[in-house]
């Protein structure tokens, strides 16, 4: 099955599928409670959302489109430092060239104590399977996610590792060796959770295995599970950065 082609679709798909709202809407509210109070950077706006959960909030993407603030790249971004308070991204990390990049940028754009709130997809036994059978992305555990290079005018910016956020936050090891490469950048949180539902519900696709009346009980169902069914089962990884004084 397709993907939607550009922020256009994702946000016609957005309007027309309620069971996809009510999911994402559980997730924008994580988002949200994550971060500090403030003004907040959207990387990767394109679907148009944030604004709806979090009114203060400069929106950009890569591509362009009519509800866009502004449109940049993560990897060079036009803002002056120590701008914001928040700097958030939903499904943008693992379509990065050069990760370190943005993680550059965000440590000069953030306010002492601002954050990163990242929401990505989590690799685990269960999720490698089904991402790698029936997920159009590719997950490839061998990547080098902290090399840094010039980037590509060519590339598109649709391609993607969905392994990028495991291989930098996946485990304690791992968010060590971020942290000795970004030492301002304190790891808060790196959790795994969404053990079923999103995966039922079909995402940006047409299809849905779960009803709008299922997914919020079942996702409270969910929630309580996955501190321990997490590592496992876990589908999301939700990453929370701190800006050290």
């Amino acid at each position: 099955m397709t993907m939607p082609a550009d922020p256009a679709d994702y946000r016609a798909v957005w309007k027309s599928k309620l069971v996809l709202r009510i999911v994402y809407e559980g997730l924008y509210e994580r988002i949200v409670k994550a971060c500090r109070p403030g003004r907040t950077l959207e990387i990767g706006g394109g679907s148009g959302n944030l604004k709806a959960f979090s009114p203060d909030v400069v929106s950009t993407d890569v591509l362009p489109a009519d509800w866009l603030d502004a449109v940049c790249d993560a990897q060079r971004l036009p803002f002056a430092p120590e701008r914001f308070d928040n700097i958030v991204m939903f499904d943008v990390l693992h379509h990065l060239e050069r990760p370190v990049r943005f993680f550059e940028e965000a440590s000069r754009l953030l306010r002492p104590g601002g954050r990163v709130v990242m929401l990505e997809p989590g690799i685990t036994p269960v999720s490698r399977v089904f991402y790698g059978l029936f997920h159009h992305e590719p997950v490839d555990m061998t990547e080098d996610v902290m090399a840094d290079g010039a980037l590509d005018p060519s590339r598109d910016p649709y391609d993607s590792n969905q392994a990028i956020p495991t291989l930098l936050f996946g485990n304690r090891k791992r968010r060590l060796l971020f942290e000795a490469r970004f030492p301002v950048l304190k790891v808060m949180t790196a959790e795994k959770f969404a053990l079923a539902v999103y995966p039922l519900s079909g995402g940006f696709r047409s299809w849905s295995l779960v009803t709008a009346s299922m997914v919020k009980p079942l996702t409270a169902v969910e929630d309580f599970f996955a501190p321990l069914l997490g590592p496992i089962l876990g589908f999301r990884l939700l990453v929370v950065l701190e800006k050290r004084p």
